[in-house]
């Protein structure tokens, strides 16, 4: 185990997922967006999670990361049932458990870097640990911008206080949700080597939500979904191997099909 890295009890599983469904309308015009999941992700992985528009791996991550709440099944975080708990608990559990990058960088803009990255452990009332916001300062490459404000710094460095600021809380887990889709291919492949890095050096779990098989080469893990449904599980993906796979779905079907284009 990484030195300084808390994780649940369940080291070998960061997160699960059993029977997992979401279900959003009823009656014939219901739309099924998740249909039974079954999934684990490892402690001290990067798994990336891909599939055609309209697959479901987004509303997967929602109910993962406890934004949204399943119509069936069940989520772990750690040792926590997120089903068993209450909006109160499961508020806190993402706030002290949980860390989060989203494609739009989601930074006040009133605040310099440092308090953004410091931002939830201020939220909670707590002081940072000033050995481990240096490290995560440097990891992210920042320590000569923590006084500048978001509108002073470029989008590459705006998503890197992002990471910062997920990782500062020493979270179970991570989730990150396109992270590079606001970003040019050069800072897109530095926040992609961040969160690479964050699980080399720093022993954190990373669950990632991408449509480019590029990104998804930096992972340890690819799982691709079509129809809600888990089709494909892939180890140490190339990029060609996820757009061989991609290319394989059929957007409208999720049935496999000889010759398709690749999914974007």
């Amino acid at each position: 185990m990484h030195a300084g890295v808390e994780v649940g009890p369940h080291a070998g599983v960061a997160v699960s997922a059993r029977g997992l469904g979401k279900r959003y309308g009823v009656g014939p015009t219901a739309v099924v967006a998740l249909d039974g999941v079954d999934l684990d992700f490892a402690a001290g992985r990067f798994t990336a999670i891909m599939g055609p528009s309209g697959s479901g791996k987004s509303t997967l991550l929602h109910c993962l990361a406890g934004l949204d709440r399943p119509t069936a099944g069940s989520v772990r975080i750690g040792d926590a049932d997120l089903g068993r708990l209450d909006d109160r608990r499961l508020t806190l559990l993402r706030r002290d458990r949980v860390g989060f990058v989203f494609q739009k960088f989601n930074l006040l803009p009133a605040l310099t870097a440092e308090e953004n990255i410091v931002l939830p452990l201020a939220i909670a009332g707590r002081r940072p640990d000033p050995a481990w916001l240096r490290q995560v300062v440097a990891a992210v490459g920042l320590a000569d911008r923590l006084r500048h404000r978001p509108a002073e710094l470029s989008g590459g460095q705006q998503q890197r206080v992002a990471v910062a600021r997920a990782l500062v809380t020493r979270p179970w887990v991570i989730f990150a949700d396109e992270p590079t889709g606001n970003l040019d291919s050069r800072s897109g492949a530095e926040v992609l080597r961040l969160l690479r890095e964050a699980v080399d050096t720093l022993g954190q779990s990373v669950i990632m939500v991408t449509h480019d098989p590029v990104a998804a080469a930096h992972a340890d893990r690819a799982v691709l979904l079509a129809d809600g449904r888990l089709v494909r599980d892939l180890a140490a993906p190339t990029a060609e191997q996820v757009l061989d796979a991609l290319a394989g779905l059929d957007p409208d079907s999720g049935r496999t099909r000889a010759g398709a284009a690749p999914a974007r």
